[in-house]
């Protein structure tokens, strides 16, 4: 399988079937357009409109956090949910953001630290896996990476052939190349060539190339191991990577993080990604309220253990 082909907008993507794509991506861009003041409220609004008919999300949320942070008094916990709610209603202005914004208006809104780790490696020709998690503003900390260099991206392409059009389109903004997430090969010419890839190996996905490793209070997370993969079969640096929005200033930090050479516990999957998942937490606990908790993150169990949900 070759890098991902962009896909191009045809006729066929104005049948009735897909207007309602149509009318999400106007309204998301007519959103776009609006004071950053103006957004963030709407956009926390929707974020408790929307969650209130979504109580299966809502209790996913909740749960994650009882799992993760056990020692949180019900009053915190509770804060940080409805926190989580109004940031993920967010989550859907500031997509807008990360897909319409100008370059100068992405600029006045980001601030970037860390950016001579990054140079530094390409004086060297080290390629380079940038951690990063599930956030609710990640795609806005891609194209907040896309001003200062370009990079590449594990993606998995939408199975709505519109939706996956703008979102690819909105996701290569900068130049970025997007690498269908199986296609383990190029991945590893790419790093191997110095290339700077985006990776997020926080979320549970299933129980085929994985192990289970601590996450937070919860013994047994089921992790991926395709950050050992990549590592072990390439001399890339782990370099880990935040990007938070802070609290309601209308500003965004990406941090780059010192990398990490020769750090990592290669040839040992599971030591790999207990490695990494002590990533993960500091990484989500640099602003908690802006993570993805309605990610069902510990649906596959060891077996012969119930379900946590």
């Amino acid at each position: 399988m070759s890098k991902y082909t962009v896909p191009t907008f045809s006729l066929a993507m104005l049948h009735p079937k897909y207007w309602c794509v149509l009318l999400i991506i106007s309204v998301s861009y007519l959103c776009s357009l609006l004071p950053y003041a103006i957004q963030i409220r709407f956009g926390k609004l929707l974020g408790r409109v929307v969650l209130s008919f979504m109580k299966r999300r809502t209790r996913t949320i909740k749960r994650n956090l009882e799992l993760c942070f056990p020692d949180m008094t019900d009053a915190e916990r509770e804060k940080l949910t409805k926190q989580n709610i109004e940031n993920t209603g967010l989550a859907l202005l500031e997509t807008g953001m990360a897909w319409f914004w100008s370059n100068e208006r992405i600029a006045k809104h980001t601030t970037v630290v860390g950016m001579d780790h990054i140079d530094k490696l390409k004086a060297e020709g080290r390629g380079a896996l940038l951690i990063a998690v599930h956030s609710l503003n990640l795609e806005l900390s891609g194209r907040a990476f896309g001003q200062y260099a370009q990079g590449m991206a594990v993606y998995r392409p939408n199975n709505n052939p519109c939706f996956d059009y703008f979102q690819l389109k909105g996701r290569s903004q900068g130049g970025h190349t997007l690498i269908h997430r199986k296609n383990v090969k190029f991945m590893l010419e790419a790093l191997n060539d110095g290339a700077f890839m985006w990776y997020a190996p926080d979320h549970d996905y299933g129980r085929r190339r994985s192990t289970f490793a601590p996450l937070f209070a919860v013994e047994n997370a089921c992790t991926t191991t395709g950050t050992s993969l990549l590592a072990d079969n390439t001399n890339c640096a782990i370099v880990p990577v935040v990007f938070v929005r802070d609290n309601d200033s209308g500003h965004y930090t990406l941090t780059i993080k010192e990398p990490m050479i020769d750090k990592f516990p290669k040839g040992d999957e599971h030591a790999g990604a207990c490695f990494i998942n002590k990533i993960v937490e500091e990484s989500i606990m640099a602003k908690p309220s802006q993570y993805m908790w309605l990610h069902r993150r510990f649906k596959n169990r060891p077996d012969g253990e119930a379900s946590l949900y």
